[in-house]
């Protein structure tokens, strides 16, 4: 399969999609959860990204790194505790967005925009992970 035709593959299950195997690859039954996990593997390289160009002191981005790449683990192994490190990510993202917020509104529109997506896709992913966790417990 080519370039070409990945771009025309469907993610729907019974076709047999690029995203169906490689869900089916990790076992991952539910698709929201999956995207829960690369959800949380980004925002942790990016948070690890982030100490190794400003400064290692930031003691803050370094403990939502940690939890991030946790969380996706706990997600990708089915794991119960999983929900417990999403609820602290939770209340830890929204605390140090919050005060991204209020520091540096206006400044930079770039950073404005990608802590207030940061917080609201913490907070669906929180919502779904929390809402699907009879999935966790299996």
């Amino acid at each position: 399969m080519h370039l070409g035709e990945l771009a025309l593959v469907s993610i729907y299950p019974g076709e047999g999609g690029f995203c169906v195997s490689f869900r089916k690859k990790l076992k991952m039954e539910d698709i929201g959860l999956l995207v829960a996990l690369v959800f949380y593997v980004i925002v942790g390289i990016i948070c690890f990204a982030v100490l190794a160009i400003s400064d290692f002191r930031l003691i803050h981005i370094s403990i939502i790194g940690i939890l991030s790449l946790i969380a996706a683990y706990g997600l990708l192994k089915s794991r119960v505790w999983t929900l417990w490190i999403v609820v602290a990510l939770f209340f830890i993202a929204t605390t140090f967005s919050v005060y991204m917020l209020y520091s540096a509104f206006q400044k930079d529109l770039l950073l404005d925009v990608s802590v207030i997506a940061y917080l609201v896709l913490t907070w669906v992913f929180t919502a779904y992970t929390a809402a699907k966790r009879e999935a966790l417990e299996s």
